[in-house]
């Protein structure tokens, strides 16, 4: 296996753009900052956020349209109730119902990434059910291309 490393920010930048990868938004004054909250928790068998969870909510989707290179990946969890196959198709509802909110604030779909865990990656003891109902944000760059 050959691997190429460049240390050439310029190259890289321009290897990014002719390859039609996004460029982040450079950041200006009036630009939102990421929102720091990046976990939200749920009711038993619940896919939907409560009130102040989707203005947070809204807050990331402000991020991601001032910042269109910066894509998040929708980490949907649930516990250790129920059957595995329920499990897994609940998580993955809390995912895309996150993700439908953001597009729907003028998200671009491409910047957004779904992945249903089930009770699979537990965050504390499985018998922690509440903890374990849960969304979390995960945000992906494109570091090198911000190297110019």
């Amino acid at each position: 296996m050959t691997v190429l490393i460049l240390d050439n920010p310029e190259l890289l930048a321009r290897a990014a753009i002719e390859s039609g990868l996004a460029m982040p938004a450079l950041a200006s004054d009036d630009a939102p900052s990421k929102p720091h909250r990046l976990r939200f928790h749920y009711g038993f068998n619940k896919h939907r956020l409560d009130d102040q969870d989707q203005a947070i909510l809204r807050q990331h989707a402000d991020y991601l349209r001032h910042n269109p290179g910066v894509q998040v990946r929708i980490h949907g969890h649930a516990d250790n109730f129920g059957v595995s196959e329920y499990n897994h198709f609940l998580s993955r509802l809390r995912a895309s119902s996150a993700a439908k909110m953001l597009i729907r604030e003028g998200v671009r779909e491409s910047q957004v990434l779904v992945c249903g865990w089930g009770s699979d990656r537990p965050l504390a003891r499985p018998e922690d059910h509440a903890a374990n109902r849960r969304l979390e944000l995960e945000y992906l760059t494109m570091e090198m291309a911000q190297a110019l």
